[in-house]
């Protein structure tokens, strides 16, 4: 078997007007079309062997068990494949299960098509899909989890994270398309002139100067003190030699930070001496030439989310810890703990694996631990310094719970840094108690901030935190960000069809872009040269800010090629 080319479909396509990512493989059987699933001996039960759980397919017989039942019967490789690529994504915790396998025209070759989630994961599950196939055809072992952990760490590298994917998600249930902008996070909601961007958790509404505040700690500490919000005494140094006057102006146990650290890199907490002092301020020095010696507030970690000045969700944040049995060892309880089918790498699901590295190995030597102890029965061995779910921590739902003051508290600051979307960090020993009676602290303001915590919680109710942040982008109701598109496609004239509505659009006032066989013109000026009647065209013209009407020629190959390229 050969193929012969690999197409991603990104929007309406050939194959589908609803189903807008739709991998195209063009396969040429060879030999094989002379030889469907019942003519190789032993096929089926190698099929069944290596994928037990495609029993869920229920193929054209409509039906579990329909697609075994069709290859007992007998069918071709390309109808094989479509359901191995299918597969193979969905063990990897990218469910998808649209397929279609149809005649190429010419005699054994054949389109194969199936849904993706990431681009990259599909053409990589087409290649594999086929070495698969031929793998149970010539009744050779094949290293399956190779592929599922290789598709697993593509769409890790590739996917948006938690924060993005949840607003890009939200947008998309109403009706709002969006373009990734970069490789990151960055990302255009809307179309033309009408759009809004996102890089995680800021957007094209958050303050340069809100961030920038939020950024420094030096600054927000400063500006929430006279504020008369509550923060933990501290001192700000850049030198080893003024270590020791700030530790003794502050008092222990202390927390050490760098100014502009983030996700816990270089913070160390309940420092109680000198010397742990010192090796805390070199660990913070890493991250940054400035360091905040600060006061450590007993109590409990929690997280109040503030979007467009109103609280939406407040999660309490545990670090990441083992629970001793009397009988494991501190790594076989972390084996045990990671173990959890919501633990993944990075933010693959709703929690991380944790780590046992450096950090966790000089935390558990305080207590005089390796992690090769064995804690007592009920003991809680705290691993990380930080709460972040980043490094293996849990959340746990409290929204409903903070005291009014505190809210109202939580508010203010977010207009005192002027950011519209902010997270801050508090620590207290009861966040339904006003924060002033429980001798609590606001600790840090964060710009950007992570959602994943309240998205998926481990204890409590998920909130949907990403609506009130395309409710600020998109005000009006109904709003989709959308401006007026025109496409046109078939055989001659489409280019003076093209430019004859692309002047009348502009004589009505419009600023139009549009694209032709001859170049892309923005207002009437040529930008592009050649023929560009591709979807990547299309999406020069809608990532434009300065069109508010598009008119674009689509050329059949550019249709068959990729799909229409816009929602």
């Amino acid at each position: 078997m050969r193929i012969r080319e690999i197409n991603a479909m990104r929007g309406p396509n050939y194959w589908s007007i609803r189903r807008h990512k739709l991998i195209v493989l063009v396969l040429d059987l060879e030999e094989m079309e002379e030889f469907p699933s019942n003519k190789i001996e032993g096929f089926n039960d190698r099929l069944k062997n290596m994928f037990p759980s495609m029993y869920s397919h229920r193929c054209s017989v409509g039906e579990p068990g329909g697609f075994f039942q069709r290859v007992e019967e007998g069918t071709w490789m390309g109808h094989i494949i479509e359901h191995i690529a299918l597969e193979i994504q969905t063990l990897a915790d990218m469910d998808t299960g649209f397929g279609r396998t149809r005649s190429y025209g010419e005699k054994g070759v054949y389109n194969v098509v199936f849904s993706y989630i990431e681009e990259n994961v599909g053409r990589y599950a087409a290649n594999a899909a086929v070495e698969i196939c031929q793998a149970l055809i010539d009744g050779k072992d094949y290293n399956l989890e190779a592929d599922i952990q290789k598709m697993r760490e593509i769409r890790e590298d590739e996917r948006l994270g938690p924060s993005t994917g949840s607003i890009v998600e939200e947008a998309e249930s109403r009706g709002i398309p969006w373009i990734r902008l970069n490789k990151y996070s960055l990302c255009q909601l809307g179309y033309g002139a009408n759009q809004k961007r996102i890089q995680a958790t800021v957007t094209s509404e958050t303050s340069s100067i809100g961030v920038e505040i939020a950024c420094d700690k030096e600054d927000t500490k400063y500006l929430l003190e006279q504020a008369e919000v509550q923060v933990p005494r501290g001192d700000i140094i850049s030198r080893e030699s003024s270590l020791e006057e700030a530790c003794r102006y502050v008092g222990f146990p202390l927390v050490v930070k760098p100014v502009g650290g983030n996700h816990g890199r270089g913070i160390t907490v309940n420092i109680k001496n000198y010397e742990d002092a010192l090796v805390a301020f070199h660990a913070a020095k890493i991250v940054s030439p400035k360091v905040i010696i600060e006061k450590y507030i007993t109590g409990e970690d929690y997280r109040l989310l503030v979007i467009n000045n109103v609280l939406v969700a407040a999660a309490k944040r545990t670090p990441a810890n083992v629970v001793g049995d009397g009988k494991s060892s501190i790594k076989e309880l972390v084996d045990v703990v990671n173990k959890d089918p919501r633990r993944g790498y990075g933010h693959e699901n709703v929690l991380t694996k944790i780590t046992i590295n450096d950090l966790t190995r000089t935390i558990i030597a305080a207590k005089g631990y390796t992690e090769d102890s064995v804690p007592s029965k009920d003991e809680i061995v705290i691993l990380k310094d930080t709460a972040n779910l980043s490094t293996g921590g849990t959340a746990e739902d409290v929204t409903d719970i903070v005291h009014p003051s505190n809210v109202s508290m939580a508010e203010r600051i977010s207009k005192i840094i002027d950011l519209d979307i902010c997270g801050i960090d508090i620590m207290t020993t009861d966040i339904s108690q006003p924060l002033e009676e429980t001798g609590g602290a606001v600790l840090e303001v964060n710009a950007g901030p992570g959602f994943r915590m309240h998205l998926a919680p481990t204890i409590g109710l998920p909130r949907n935190v990403a609506a009130p942040v395309v409710d600020k982008l998109f005000p009006n109701h109904g709003d989709t960000g959308r401006i007026p598109i025109i496409a046109i496609t078939g055989t001659n004239g489409k280019t003076t069809t093209t430019r004859l509505i692309a002047h009348i659009a502009k004589m009505k006032g419009y600023r139009v872009g549009y694209t032709t066989s001859d170049g892309v013109y923005i207002q009437n000026r040529l930008l592009m040269k050649g023929d560009c009647t591709g979807p990547a065209s299309a999406e020069f013209v809608l990532k434009d800010p300065t069109v508010n009407f598009a008119v674009l020629e689509c050329a059949r190959g550019g249709l068959l090629r990729a799909g229409l390229g816009l929602p």
